[in-house]
């Protein structure tokens, strides 16, 4: 036994944006995300959490960049790298459904042995994988 707990989880990933109604736009808008949360904490804080609407998998805080430090991490927040991966059961579906909501994709699809991909990017640049596991 390792000492830690068998049912642990992340939950929460923290995500830098520039604005918090721009960013639930965005992702309630564009990717379907359910807004989770939207808590006024006081001095223009606000503890704003989304998630996929199955509510599957980690929920993305939405934080608002206070600073300039901060503010310099919004879209970068990876170096250039993929971000997050949305995983999907119908890569088709949901490719179609993003392209007319206006999700800007950086690729084609790709048939990679692990599965169907696309590179795409948020409101601010944050590249992610919509992808579609082989099963």
């Amino acid at each position: 036994m390792s000492g830690f707990a068998e049912h642990r989880r992340v939950a929460t990933v923290a995500l830098v944006v520039a604005n918090y109604d721009a960013a639930i736009a965005w992702y309630v808008g564009r990717l379907g995300f359910l807004l989770v949360e939207d808590v006024d904490l006081g001095g223009g804080k606000r503890w704003v959490t989304v998630a996929p609407a199955n509510d599957q998998g980690a929920r993305l805080l939405l934080a608002e960049a206070s600073d300039e430090t901060q503010r310099q991490s919004i879209g970068n927040q990876t170096g250039g790298r993929v971000f997050l991966f949305l995983e999907t059961d119908d890569f088709a579906r949901d490719h179609a459904a993003m392209l007319e909501k206006g999700v800007e994709f950086r690729e084609a699809p790709r048939f990679e042995p692990y599965g169907t991909v696309a590179v795409f990017a948020d409101l601010h640049g944050n590249l992610w994988d919509l992808i579609e596991p082989k099963r």
